[in-house]
């Protein structure tokens, strides 16, 4: 749509901008609540709240703790996978993975969504991604998740495979061995499962075809919560794969029922940028679409016109408080906010994620401070502005690589650290322009190509997030962080 007009399209844009991956939704009465997948950060699995399904409000994060998930101890694009939250007779549950402990499935619960949860209850011996919690009508709990188990191997050769089990939620117990009960349609690995009781059919949605350019959304059904399942003739029943769509890699979806019988489909997709293969940089993103059941099965419709665009502007000062539940680490636990405004930085990064395409983001801190401003897609990529001894530096690395791009000196008692993701110059998703604003005014000191900062340079799952931290031993103040989209989407 062009800017500035007000409308925004579900199919090309995100209703959770930004590295928010792998959506999982519940309904309870009006109100709907969403969690994403969040790897190696912590505080891990952002929760969402909205009356709409189109309008969304962060309520804070699942993993709080260190019981529950240990702050700054998985590498990039690790930790934990793929959430499914589901409510039942006034318990929400939280089913996930952390793939750093063996691809364990955990549940953890919670009578309030904004917290606190439960520690995890840990079911072992179900290696794998991806679970999800279903009821049969008996009241039976059956997880199902997407096996990567050898001894589940079918006869084939085939792995990955959706894998179900009877489990006891109260006592953390298997009732059952893990069984095999769908192989998927035929694509690359089936993943993400999710059951769903309509009318006298169970539904089982899952993703295949690979998180990439081929991903897309699968249903098979069966008059039973465990099968046999049969599929659609028309799977995939969406994707996006071999076409020039802006926003590609879609799947990865989940369904809801709403207050009026509709039903609507949260997924995740991403938006690509440049010349051949195409960056996206934001990460997977959160998409909706609603849901028409033709013959009994569903049919994806992406037509429907959001809201104005989703409000990611912030200025912060941390006067308040806490920290807001956007802030996350990817390497140990987060500061706290200074008794006389501002924030006491170590050397873990306190960090958000990038919501936008085109953004400015800015650290306001004292000239006496020895402290960098990163933009981060891996801990092997990444890009930063450091202030250390009244000089400003940008550095770069790329994979083994890295450098300086620039210096510049830096005056007066208070700077500010800049950088902007602006249109590119080299056919890549944009560029990353590094500068400061202090006592001589403001200017730029190096920019950098944002290729490199794209998961299809890096590999892996996550998005870019821009960090703050201290350069050394002592902690360093900063006083402001203000981050502001720059439209043009």
């Amino acid at each position: 749509m062009p800017p500035g007009t007000g409308i925004r399209d579900a199919a090309t844009t995100p209703i959770i901008p930004g590295f928010f991956p792998d959506p999982s939704v519940c309904r309870v009465g009006e109100d709907y609540y969403l969690v994403n997948s969040s790897f190696e950060y912590a505080p891990g699995i952002p929760i969402w709240h909205s009356r709409d399904l189109r309008e969304w409000t962060q309520l804070g994060n699942v993993l709080t703790r260190e019981s529950q998930f240990p702050a700054g101890v998985s590498e990039a694009s690790r930790g934990i996978y793929a959430p499914t939250i589901r409510h039942r007779d006034g318990t929400f549950f939280v089913v996930g993975t952390n793939v750093d402990r063996g691809g364990e499935q955990f549940v953890v619960t919670a009578t309030d969504p904004a917290g606190p949860w439960s520690d995890p209850i840990v079911f072992p011996g179900l290696g794998g991604i991806d679970p999800d919690l279903a009821w049969d009508d008996d009241g039976t709990c059956y997880l199902t998740y997407c096996a990567l188990d050898e001894a589940l191997r079918p006869a084939d050769g085939s792995l990955p495979v959706i894998a179900q089990a009877r489990v006891d939620l109260e006592r953390g117990l298997l009732i059952e061995k893990p069984r095999v009960i769908w192989q998927g349609s035929g694509l690359a690995h089936p993943e993400g499962p999710h059951l769903y009781r309509r009318g006298d059919w169970w539904y089982l949605l899952t993703a295949e075809g690979g998180t990439e350019r081929g991903h897309a959304v699968c249903v098979a059904r069966s008059r039973a919560i465990d099968g046999p399942f049969e599929p659609t003739p028309a799977n995939p029943i969406f994707s996006r794969r071999s076409t020039g769509f802006p926003v590609q890699n879609t799947g990865h979806a989940d369904l809801v029922a709403r207050p009026d019988g509709e039903w609507a489909m949260v997924y995740l997709g991403v938006r690509p940028r440049g010349f051949t293969p195409g960056f996206h940089v934001a990460g997977r993103e959160t998409f909706l679409a609603r849901i028409a059941w033709v013959d009994d099965w569903p049919v994806v419709h992406t037509d429907d016109v959001l809201p104005d665009r989703a409000d990611t502007a912030f200025v912060d000062d941390f006067s308040s408080p806490g920290l807001h539940p956007r802030y996350v680490s990817p390497d140990g636990a987060l500061p706290d906010a200074h008794p006389a405004g501002g924030v006491a930085l170590g050397s873990h990064e306190l960090a958000v994620r990038v919501r936008d395409l085109r953004w400015r983001f800015e650290a306001r801190v004292y000239a006496s401070a020895a402290v960098a401003l990163r933009v981060r897609l891996d801990e092997r990529h990444w890009y930063e502005i450091t202030l250390d001894g009244g000089a400003a530096e940008v550095r770069a690395r790329i994979g083994p690589l890295e450098a300086s791009a620039g210096s510049a000196p830096a005056t007066g008692a208070v700077v500010t650290l800049v950088v902007e993701a602006v249109d590119a110059t080299h056919d890549g998703p944009d560029d990353l322009r590094f500068g400061l604003v202090d006592a001589d005014g403001d200017r730029w000191i190096a920019a950098l190509d944002g290729r490199y900062l794209s998961t299809e340079v890096a590999g892996g799952f996550t998005g870019r997030t821009i960090g703050v931290r201290a350069l050394g031993a002592t902690a360093v103040r900063v006083t402001a962080l203000r981050y502001t989209p720059l439209g043009g989407e």
